[in-house]
């Protein structure tokens, strides 16, 4: 079977791909996460999940598999991404606050050197309780809300503040699993066991 790399240096994706089955090794991409004038959030995530797999397949021997992914919090349209520092994490943890939110991760599978094979995406809705001033302080006082799209980890303490999920649960961890499964299915196997 063909190799598999996962261009992302995001613990939790590993972990989702690892747990479905799948063998592979990661190599992050350099890519800036900025979204450009008047880019809707879909299309900045599945920007991005394709860049991100292009520039890793571009360094990579040919016919190996690339995987990557990009996961953007949106609310109201404005894209919420890792928070820069406590104020900022609370910032976005108020505003998602007894509220429902959408969350988009982008996927792009390429054969290396820069055949695109599949470039999707998927939305889940998530709502949140109201959280009082309290929790959002010791929440964002917290390691977790910095290195995740809109400053909370639904798989961590985050998952008391969710009241309801619409769609994937996994896209909101950071990999949409049943989506990427079908567009790995005709190159790769999961390994049994």
């Amino acid at each position: 079977g063909m190799k598999l790399i996962l261009a992302s240096r995001s613990p939790r994706r590993r972990g989702l791909l690892r747990n479905a089955g799948f063998e592979f090794a990661v190599r992050a991409s350099r890519i800036e996460e900025v979204p450009q004038a008047g880019e809707t959030p879909a299309r900045f995530a599945c920007r991005l999940a394709r860049e991100k797999a292009h520039d890793v397949a571009r360094k990579s021997a040919p016919g190996t598999l690339v995987l990557g992914a990009d996961t953007v919090v949106t609310l109201g349209g404005e894209i919420l991404g890792k928070p820069t520092g406590r104020s900022d994490a609370e910032r976005m943890l108020r505003a998602l606050s007894g509220r429902t939110h959408r969350v988009m991760t982008g996927v792009c599978l390429i054969e290396a050197p820069g055949r695109e094979l599949a470039w999707t995406h998927e939305t889940t809705r998530v709502t949140f309780r109201t959280l009082d001033e309290r929790e959002i302080r010791e929440y964002a006082r917290s390691k977790e809300p910095y290195d995740k799209a809109g400053a909370y980890a639904i798989q961590g303490r985050a998952s008391c503040f969710v009241t309801r999920i619409e769609g994937c649960y996994s896209n909101v961890v950071g990999l949409p699993l049943a989506r990427v499964y079908e567009i790995l299915k005709p190159y790769l196997a999961p390994s049994p066991g």
